[in-house]
């Protein structure tokens, strides 16, 4: 509430008070001379973008596992869960140089947003949550979906995909909070400061000796903002999915 109070009042910096005085929304109008919006468009093309991958990729790695044995499966279940494990200060000097050269087929993705897209689209937690969702959906659904002639890709997308609305909810919130914050990857990814995301232009505004902590403080509410209605909107699955995990626990 501070935060809010401070952000909507105090033009000229005036004393402070827990309620606004005169509320008015000049800090927010100087964040986005600062182009506090252009940065926020950017966050949220990477945030969409990475966070369809994330699940695109997730749903068919995650079925696999859960409803299938193979050879070297608990391998590729702790190489998924390896991804969580490493610090981003760990590989953010490697990932720089990949991006800067792509195997194989030698791209620069180096100052494009799929720089940053492509490796948060390889979340270990969306598929491990998947994993464990899907193993304790009951199977006879789709071994009479099978007796029917259904091939397995219609089978993941028109039966077990449905089953899975709380589990993708919990993944698609804290996958877009996970994208949404991230300030490492965005940051060595980018060549030129138009490529910022707003939480690394939230950083670089604290620095600058022409605005003051308002401004500041008006971008965090910006920048606060898709978080809070990603949440909002799924707020049901996300309890629903949690409800479920601690069933099975």
């Amino acid at each position: 509430m501070r935060c809010f109070s401070y952000v909507l009042t105090y033009p000229s910096g005036s004393s402070l008070s827990f309620l606004p005085h005169h509320p008015t929304l000049l800090k927010i109008r100087v964040a986005g001379e600062r182009g506090i919006w252009d940065y926020f468009t950017n966050s949220l093309v990477i945030a969409g973008g990475g966070l369809l991958l994330q699940l695109a990729e997730a749903v068919p790695a995650a079925y696999a596992p859960a409803r299938h044995r193979f050879r070297g499966q608990a391998l590729v279940l702790t190489l998924f869960m390896l991804t969580m494990m490493l610090p981003e200060e760990v590989i953010a000097i490697p990932l720089s140089l990949v991006l800067g050269d792509v195997p194989v087929v030698g791209l620069d993705l180096k100052g494009t947003m799929w720089a940053v897209i492509l490796p948060l689209g390889a979340w270990g937690f969306s598929i491990m949550l998947l994993t464990e969702f899907m193993k304790d959906i009951p199977t006879e659904i789709e071994e009479a979906a099978r007796m029917d002639g259904v091939g397995e890709f219609r089978l993941l997308w028109q039966v077990v995909l449905p089953l899975c609305k709380p589990a993708l909810g919990v993944a698609g919130v804290l996958g877009f909070i996970m994208i949404w914050d991230q300030y490492l990857l965005p940051l060595i990814a980018a060549k030129d400061p138009t490529d910022y995301t707003v939480t690394v232009a939230l950083s670089i505004l604290r620095t600058d000796p022409e605005v003051g902590s308002g401004v500041v403080l008006a971008g965090a509410v910006i920048a606060l903002i898709p978080s809070l209605i990603v949440y909002l909107l799924l707020q049901r699955s996300l309890v629903t999915g949690i409800a479920a995990g601690a069933t099975k626990g």
